[in-house]
């Protein structure tokens, strides 16, 4: 199975993923390694935490995307995204261009505060969806407004939102209640991409492979390739894929 990973933080020295590029290139040769072939790197935009200008993003991209391409025998594939943490000004900067969408198509990782009520939740995929976007929910089971509540995200999926959760969550390593609130989607097959959100190879390591072979095995290989595989081609625009999204 061809592993896409749409959530990382893998561009060094822009957020608080990988420091340098010693450290990125150890992620990504690792990632090679158990599989992982496709890469959206989704540095932090985060008003008065992340601010790293495009110009620095663009550059640390290239680099990656450089060595990436020269990693074992056909070379990985990393396009460039963002982690876009919701504010007000977010729809305006994705619309001017300001901020990179996900590999340059319609889709927004977008992520929330903790302290963000279900309303609020709701109110932004709304007007990230008028504004012509796509958001896909970064690590939904991380917002205690929703895990307390978890049969509205039918109604965020029926807005038009897609789902993201990490591979650690769903390996159970964020706490039981979390590992039940990710197995309550995956039965409900509310859950669109899983992603490592990783930031480096000790503390927060990409365990994708891990957790696809997890998936796999508690509920098939079609459910697998579904998350893992089709839809991120979605993301990425391969053409002659089934719609799966």
């Amino acid at each position: 199975m061809i592993l896409t990973d749409i959530h990382c933080h893998i561009l060094p020295g822009v957020d608080d993923g990988a420091p340098d590029m010693m450290v990125t290139k150890d992620m990504l040769d690792k990632m090679y390694d158990e599989g992982v072939r496709r890469i959206i790197a989704t540095p932090h935009y985060r008003v008065g935490m992340f601010e790293p200008s495009i110009r620095s993003i663009q550059s640390s991209y290239l680099e990656v995307k450089n060595y990436a391409r020269t990693i074992g025998k056909y070379g990985m594939m990393v396009k460039l995204g963002c982690e876009y943490h919701r504010d007000d000004n977010m729809v305006g900067n994705l619309q001017a261009h300001r901020r990179p969408t996900m590999a340059g198509s319609q889709y927004v990782l977008v992520e929330f505060s903790s302290m963000d009520s279900y309303l609020k939740i709701r109110s932004v995929v709304y007007e990230v969806v008028v504004g012509g976007f796509i958001p896909i929910i970064a690590h939904i089971e991380r917002y205690p407004s929703i895990v307390e509540d978890p049969g509205v995200v039918a109604d965020l999926i029926g807005l038009g939102a897609l789902i993201q959760i990490n591979a650690d969550s769903m390996l159970g390593m964020d706490g039981r209640k979390c590992h039940k609130f990710c197995k309550y989607l995956m039965k409900r097959e509310q859950v669109h991409f899983i992603g490592s959100d990783a930031h480096d190879l000790t503390e927060r390591p990409s365990r994708l492979k891990e957790c696809a072979v997890y998936v796999e095995k508690k509920w098939g290989w079609d459910t697998a390739r579904r998350i893992f595989v089709k839809n991120p081609e979605k993301i990425l625009n391969i053409e002659g894929e089934d719609d799966q999204i």
